[in-house]
């Protein structure tokens, strides 16, 4: 079984790099794509384990970005397999995102703190040193002092979008961030497509040129196997993929116990799905 879509404690995962694979070869999977939010912390940890415990490995990265669709603005996250990390266009988008992400975090604690008991010393008891923080780092100071149950409950209310403690962050716009991946030899898969509209949308009213836009720009594959990806949304997505020869994968996203009701495994890329990856790509070398 092959899963490209799994996040460490260098992000908002709850394992570390070692243990993700450690608990992936439990489960039975052939190859695992660490995949952590905007860094490439946990590559080395996650390779020296995978060759311990005889498991193929895909180093990734999950790149947040941004589109414009009409007057609105979403996130966007392209899965990132095997760039250089080292490529200064890359490399420095990702740094850039990381350097906002603690400035945004701070600020949401800043106004937190004026109606909860929670302090940036408590976000920093969440975070494994160098991990890129997010929202899941203060959901889980929330979760550790009793305000809210899980992650889910923090989501869901304190820290909803719409809330007063939420902040926007930097992104990188993801026409660039594509272009970005493949200038770094990487190969391009846009996360868990679509999860954000509503069941019951029809095929018309989809962002085609939305995506089209993105597959002109270099986009190399969906993933459309995903429990967040609607089952109305996953027929037109696989249509779109053979009209255009993208890549389709199937991923857990798996963030740990406790963290998400995910599990590594739960859905899979076909081995034909993966070998296009590996063809494709040329800025860093798969464990397998």
């Amino acid at each position: 079984m092959i899963d490209l879509h799994a996040h460490s404690n260098r992000s908002d995962g709850k394992d570390s790099p070692s243990e993700l694979v450690r608990k992936a070869k439990a489960a039975g999977l052939s190859v695992l794509a660490i995949t952590d939010h905007d860094t490439t912390d946990g590559w080395e940890e996650a390779a020296k384990a995978a060759q311990s415990e005889r498991i193929g490995l895909v180093p990734g990265i999950e790149v947040s970005t941004r589109s414009k669709i009409s007057l609105r603005s979403i996130s966007v996250h392209i899965l990132a397999y095997l760039p250089d990390p080292t490529h200064p266009g890359l490399a420095g988008e990702l740094a850039k995102t990381r350097e906002s992400r603690v400035s945004r975090a701070k600020e949401m604690v800043s106004r937190l703190s004026a109606d909860y008991p929670i302090s940036w010393h408590d976000i920093e008891r969440e975070l494994s040193p160098g991990a890129t923080i997010g929202r899941p780092a203060l959901a889980d100071a929330l979760v550790a002092k009793g305000i809210v149950s899980n992650r889910s409950a923090a989501f869901d209310s304190i820290l909803s979008k719409s809330g007063p403690y939420y902040v926007s962050d930097y992104s990188v716009d993801t026409q660039r961030a594509i272009e970005l991946i493949r200038q770094a030899g990487g190969v391009s898969v846009m996360a868990h497509p679509l999860i954000d509209f509503p069941a019951g949308r029809s095929e018309l009213d989809l962002p085609t040129k939305h995506f089209e836009q993105l597959i002109s720009a270099g986009l190399d594959g969906l993933e459309v196997n995903h429990r967040a990806v609607p089952e109305f949304a996953k027929q037109w997505l696989r249509e779109l993929a053979l009209k255009h020869n993208l890549i389709v994968t199937g991923s857990s996203d798996y963030h740990g116990d406790g963290a998400k009701d995910n599990l590594l495994g739960e859905n899979t890329t076909e081995p034909q799905q993966l070998q296009r990856i590996l063809d494709q790509a040329s800025g860093y070398e798969p464990f397998l």
